[in-house]
């Protein structure tokens, strides 16, 4: 068994991903801990499973390899713009469609509610998009592609992120309400792909947390979400998010990128050149 799950570590943690969570919002459910710890235990539960994990397939240094690519900061300027206004670019997109389509208003883009967003709540929206970047990206998908190409990688989380989701969906609690199923699918297979994108070219982990943050923050400050702008509205939106992530897998694919990433390192000179027993 111990073999098994060392030679399939990460088919293990996604397929007992979504099991953890769905037990830990049943926990919930029952009232087994208050409102606080399963609002951010749902995150933190997760990440400890897979550190649980890695330290046994691989030790202390699989778990800092995790992390690893949170340290990359030094990458062109322009992923960070890109990664900060990704989101905030598509909403407007959406919302500038629904007014030409329904009423004629072309300015509901511009109607933003960055009021509703406290210290406290954009505090836990970066904790929450930190604890995802590790887990799905500088992870799984970082992972999986290891085994097949990344778009496929990127498409096979982004189902599997969808099935952790649901759980905590059909409760209600701590999540934006009113999500259909279908439609939070189609926005976390576009979500995965896009982490794969600016993944695959920054190697970054910052990059993608910040990516996932200012989602987040678009989520509550633009009236796209199903409470403030309507389940169609929030559709699509997911449907924009998922076309534009293909359009960008198409001409900037990272197959390449992480090829080279994933490359074992070539032997020295020495190396080359020594012979076993030469000594």
């Amino acid at each position: 068994m111990g073999d098994f799950i060392k030679r399939n570590e990460i088919w293990v943690f996604l397929a007992l991903g979504p099991i953890v969570s769905a037990l830990f919002v049943y926990a919930r459910v029952q009232g087994l801990f208050p409102r606080f710890v399963y609002t951010n235990g749902r995150f933190c539960i997760l990440l400890l499973f897979l550190i649980i994990l890695v330290q046994y397939t691989r030790g202390i240094q699989g778990v800092m390899d995790i992390f690893k690519p949170m340290l990359n900061w030094k990458v062109h300027p322009k992923w960070y713009l890109f990664s900060l206004m990704f989101a905030f670019v598509v909403g407007g997109i959406t919302l500038f469609l629904k007014g030409l389509y329904t009423t004629g208003d072309y300015s509901l883009f511009l109607k933003t509610n960055f009021g509703v967003l406290t210290f406290r709540g954009i505090v836990a929206l970066f904790v929450w998009a930190f604890l995802g970047e590790v887990v799905w990206v500088s992870y799984c998908i970082r992972e999986l592609s290891k085994r097949v190409k990344p778009f496929y990688a990127s498409q096979i989380v982004g189902f599997v992120w969808t099935l952790w989701w649901i759980p905590v969906v059909i409760h209600g609690e701590g999540v934006l309400p009113g999500i259909p199923i279908l439609s939070l699918g189609i926005f976390m297979l576009g979500i995965a792909g896009m982490c794969t994108i600016v993944y695959g070219h920054s190697k970054s982990g910052i990059c993608v947390l910040l990516l996932q943050f200012a989602l987040n923050i678009t989520l509550n400050a633009l009236s796209i979400s199903p409470s403030t702008g309507g389940i169609p509205t929030f559709t699509a939106f997911s449907i924009i998010y998922f076309l534009t992530m293909l359009g960008f897998m198409y001409f900037m694919n990272p197959i390449k990128k992480f090829k080279l990433y994933n490359l074992p390192k070539k032997p020295s000179i020495i190396e080359t050149r020594a012979e076993p027993g030469s000594r």
